[in-house]
């Protein structure tokens, strides 16, 4: 009885934990909206800041944080699908809205449910396919109204396949490595990768230099939103799920749609469709607990 008790501490604890990470993260995609420079460029700064600001992190808590070079190997590539998902999702803001990106962003859930059980050898749920199916019919409702945006929303979901993938390596991962050490070396991977393409499309050039208002935007973005974050999106699945991180993600629309208005005002620019697609998904997101409880209990029977 006091296992249990403390299995469902522990339970709850993390998910404190990741539903303030997702409120975090909803801010993020307001500072990509103000930051003036590219979707590429700006990954380039937050990695960078993110990176020193866990490394300095590391050197005052005096830990060690050397890894065999397989695992490095592992994490630096893992890195290229991290930086791929933050240049695509930023990449969706100046080319759509806040709220098309985030809901966007959604599709995640059924990228995890379709690519989980593979990937880790787990039996396929029923319930996470047609809650990821569900996500997706509200996805193509936006996809039918919004078709101004349809770069925005194809860069969107490739941002959150992107994210799909990185996470379910990561539920692997933290199983036995520290989460804010492969948070590092994912970060070192993403640099490196942004700065080859930089290098290659010639995009360190004078749109580089930053306003002062953009220096403070990305030091929020690459210490709070990023490094203090990502640790602690890595952490909490040692004890959730890939899906149920996921799943609990999609909070992000909520959060940033809200913010999103407070900030600019884009409720106003929104279709009937696209509220419609928003509520089929956000719908989705809050009973699908409340029906894996049910099914559970008739099970247990």
């Amino acid at each position: 009885m006091a296992q249990s008790s403390t299995n469902a501490s522990e339970l709850n604890k993390n998910l404190l934990i990741l539903h303030f990470t997702v409120f975090i993260w909803g801010f993020t995609s307001i500072l990509g909206a103000l930051i003036t420079i590219s979707a590429v460029q700006l990954v380039w700064y937050r990695v960078l800041i993110a990176m020193i600001s866990l490394f300095f992190y590391f050197k005052f808590n005096k830990t060690a944080f050397k890894v065999s070079r397989k695992t490095f190997l592992k994490l630096f590539f893992t890195g290229a699908l991290v930086g791929g998902h933050w240049i695509l999702f930023f990449a969706s803001i100046k080319l759509s809205t806040v709220p098309v990106t985030l809901v966007c962003l959604s599709s995640m859930t059924l990228f995890t449910a379709v690519l989980e059980p593979f990937i880790n050898k787990k039996r396929i749920s029923k319930l996470e396919i047609i809650a990821g199916l569900l996500i997706i019919a509200g996805i193509v409702t936006i996809f039918k109204f919004e078709t101004q945006y349809t770069k925005g929303i194809i860069a969107g979901l490739l941002s959150a396949l992107f994210a799909s993938i990185f996470s379910i390596i990561n539920s692997r991962e933290v199983k036995n490595i520290q989460p804010a050490i492969i948070s590092l070396y994912e970060l070192i991977g993403a640099f490196f990768w942004a700065t080859i393409y930089l290098l290659f499309t010639h995009g360190f050039n004078r749109a580089m230099y930053l306003k002062t208002a953009d220096i403070g935007y990305l030091l929020l973005l690459g210490t709070v939103c990023t490094s203090l974050a990502y640790v602690a999106g890595v952490s909490v699945m040692r004890e959730l799920s890939a899906f149920r991180v996921a799943l609990i993600t999609n909070l992000e629309p909520v959060y940033g749609i809200l913010m999103s208005f407070l900030f600019f005002g884009d409720m106003n620019k929104m279709t009937t469709g696209f509220w419609v697609g928003a509520l089929i998904i956000l719908s989705t997101i809050f009973l699908f607990p409340v029906a894996k409880k049910q099914i559970q209990k008739r099970n247990s029977r």
